[in-house]
This record gives C-alpha cells, sequence and structure tokens, in this order.
C-alpha cells in the first residue's frame, strides 16, 4: 500500500508542477532575458515584448492544463489502488509520459501564438 501512496504522489508532481510554475510564468516572470530561467525559446527571447508575452501565454496555458491533467491522474491512480506493484509501475510510467507529452506540447501553440502576434524580428503584427 505504500508504494501506491508514493506512486500516487509522484503522479501528481508534473500537474502541480504546472499549476505552480504556471502561475509564476503568467503573473510574475523573469523581467530579464536570459539563458536560464524562462519559457526560452530562439522567437520568444528577440526583445521585452516577445518575452513577456511568451510566458504570459505559456503560464496561463500551464495554469489551466495543470488543472485539466491533475483530475484525470487522481481517477485513474485510484483505479490502480491495492493492485501488484507490476500493474502500478506500469500505469505510473504511462500516466508520467502522457503528463510530459502534454507539458511539452505546449510549446507548439505557445510558438504559433508569438507569431501570429510578432513578426520574424520581434515586431509587433
Amino acid at each position: 500500500m505504500w508504494f501506491w501512496w508514493m506512486m500516487f504522489v509522484f503522479n501528481l508532481f508534473i500537474p502541480v508542477l504546472m499549476i505552480v510554475i504556471g502561475r509564476m510564468m503568467w503573473k510574475h516572470f523573469p523581467e530579464d532575458i536570459n539563458d536560464s530561467f524562462g519559457y526560452r525559446t530562439k522567437r520568444s527571447m528577440q526583445n521585452k515584448d516577445t518575452w513577456k508575452f511568451a510566458h504570459e501565454y505559456c503560464g496561463r496555458l500551464w495554469w489551466k492544463l495543470g488543472w485539466i491533467l491533475l483530475i484525470p491522474t487522481v481517477f485513474f491512480e485510484i483505479l490502480f489502488y491495492g493492485l501488484h506493484r507490476e500493474a502500478i509501475s506500469v500505469s505510473y510510467l504511462i500516466i508520467m509520459f502522457l503528463q510530459t507529452a502534454v507539458l511539452l506540447l505546449t510549446i507548439i501553440p505557445t510558438e504559433r501564438a508569438l507569431k501570429r502576434k510578432f513578426d520574424d524580428h520581434g515586431n509587433p503584427l
């Protein structure tokens, strides 16, 4: 039973991280463009406007998706309560893979939004 609880907590890591970091990016993004923290792509780092827009957009997206991921994660983990370690481990890996895919796929709408709002040199359209 302790193994299930441990996996349950670990599976909540990505949705909770998306909620917390998303809120920080959305409301309190890094003021200075840097190479170590924040949403860092070539398009987002062109100037302060693209930097701010990317953080607000991606942060809001992570915040929403974090809450959306949290609900099915809890639901599916409850389904595996009391099963063998192998079943719990497989469920953990599948859920973690899907959560990571959702997290990484947020790059696509963020980059599309940046492209719609700014030209290739970071000037507003």
